[in-house]
């Protein structure tokens, strides 16, 4: 995912009228990057002991992604980022590291 195709993406989740489910998947975006960046300090152990954690805070940033873009969409709105930041676990982690950057840069 390269930095403008996320802040497309993250320009239309601004769209949306379902901010509480937007925030849920801001939320668990920050969450996601927040372990990712702290994964750069642990060592071996420390990245074992908590790996099921960081797996657990990307499966429910997933599970946000897909509840509002489901919602979007019967709400009669677009949603059509959903498909554009496709399916690979990589990708939308780097999703979730962009929109923490995003967010914290537009609230200075």
């Amino acid at each position: 995912m390269i930095f403008l195709h996320s802040k497309q993406i993250y320009d239309k989740l601004n769209t949306t009228k379902l901010n509480k489910l937007k925030n849920n998947l801001f939320e668990a975006a920050f969450n996601y990057a927040r372990i990712r960046a702290d994964w750069y300090f642990m060592d071996g152990a420390e990245k074992r002991a908590n790996d099921e954690a960081r797996t657990r805070a990307h499966d429910t940033f997933i599970d946000c992604c897909n509840i509002l873009s489901r919602e979007m969409i019967k709400a009669g709105e677009n949603a059509d980022w959903r498909l554009y930041l496709g399916n690979d676990r990589k990708e939308i982690g780097d999703f979730a590291c962009y929109l923490h950057c995003f967010v914290g840069l537009n609230e200075r």
